[in-house]
């Protein structure tokens, strides 16, 4: 069966960037590990570099976490749901908020389990997914600063989540003005200013970034090596730290275009006839992974002498034109991928996880 690596060294590098990067800016900043779906093996080699911080969006994964390392800082990073308010106060040592009620219940729960629970404020900054209203900010706090078991350690934002709104100076600075009201008004200290995810940081490295901003959470680009602005690599960091490895399980001269009478196929797709290529063939090639692991587009091919035509639940597709590397059944077809390809492999039982 197909199967998925992680490049031990390329995770390294790119870790090493990123820390001496945050270091010249003073900037803490934590891993978000929700790409890795709990996968027990992959979170080590996070441990293993150092990483004292991991954020993630299933209070499970940060179970899992905890329990390779119990002195790591957890943080779950979107709003949690009441019935999971005891799990989550459990295992995460952070966690990100944005309801008054929310933020009640955590504090009882904290109580109950005599912990001090850590909060971000998250700020609404135009992307519109989770964030309290900048208006509402101060009354907001003045109601749960001095909840039970609670600590409030920041205020932040996340921008390019839903709407693509992308991060700027100005926006930023709004964050970190609000952070100076709130110690003003309530003489209390808020140490962090949580910028946000990956696709802030190219205003890091091109010095847009504000002073007051000193928190990060990110992923992709310790991942990936991208800058979200340019969508290209980061000089210096690596695109590729995850593979994937599928195997050819036929290979056919076949004709370009299908034969017989056309109709949707159960994905409700209809094949587009390019009347231009009747008479021609090309080496095709099916590989044993399919629509129920991965989008194919999320997949990159490794070899720019091949293309991903289509596939169905278990089997993919792929063109070889006239095949100048000789593939063969049994050989192996490597691709890169995006995010989103990605979490489907890492979340998908059928596909294995190998470090190298």
């Amino acid at each position: 069966m197909a199967y998925l690596t992680l490049n031990r060294a390329k995770l390294k590098e790119n870790f090493e960037f990123l820390k001496k990067t945050f270091a010249k800016s003073d900037i803490s900043w934590g891993v978000v590990s929700k790409l890795l779906c709990g996968n027990k093996l992959f979170l080590q080699e996070l441990i293993d570099l150092g990483v004292k911080e991991v954020h993630d969006s299933r209070i499970g994964n940060l179970e899992i976490a905890k329990g390779l390392d119990p002195n790591l800082q957890t943080v779950y990073i979107k709003p949690v749901s009441k019935r999971y308010v005891r799990k989550m106060v459990q295992f995460a040592d952070v966690s990100l908020n944005s309801e008054l009620e929310t933020i009640r219940w955590i504090s009882q729960e904290a109580v109950k389990q005599d912990k001090k629970h850590k909060i971000i404020i998250m700020v609404e900054t135009g992307d519109l997914r989770e964030g309290v209203m900048g208006e509402r900010l101060v009354e907001f706090y003045s109601q749960i600063f001095h909840l039970p078991n609670i600590e409030i350690i920041g205020l932040g934002t996340n921008l390019n989540c839903l709407n693509g709104v992308m991060p700027s100076t100005d926006k930023l600075i709004q964050l970190s003005l609000y952070k100076q009201i709130i110690e003003l008004k309530f003489n209390k200290k808020i140490p962090w200013v949580s910028a946000g995810t990956s696709v802030t940081i190219p205003l890091m490295l091109t010095h847009q970034l504000p002073k007051g901003i000193n928190h990060f959470r990110v992923g992709e680009t310790l991942y990936f090596g991208l800058d979200l602005f340019e969508e290209k690599v980061i000089e210096g960091m690596n695109g590729d730290v995850f593979e994937l490895h599928a195997e050819i399980i036929e290979m056919q001269e076949k004709p370009l275009l299908p034969v017989g009478n056309l109709a949707a196929n159960p994905q409700g797709e209809t094949a587009e006839i390019d009347e231009t290529l009747y008479g021609q063939s090309s080496f095709r090639a099916i590989i044993d992974i399919g629509l129920l692991d991965v989008d194919p587009k999320y997949l990159i091919p490794a070899d720019g002498n091949y293309e991903i035509l289509g596939g169905s639940s278990d089997m993919l597709i792929i063109n070889l034109g006239e095949n100048p590397q000789g593939y063969k059944v049994g050989d192996t077809l490597n691709f890169d991928m995006k995010y989103m390809g990605a979490l489907s492999l890492l979340n998908s039982d059928y596909i294995d996880k190998k470090v190298i």
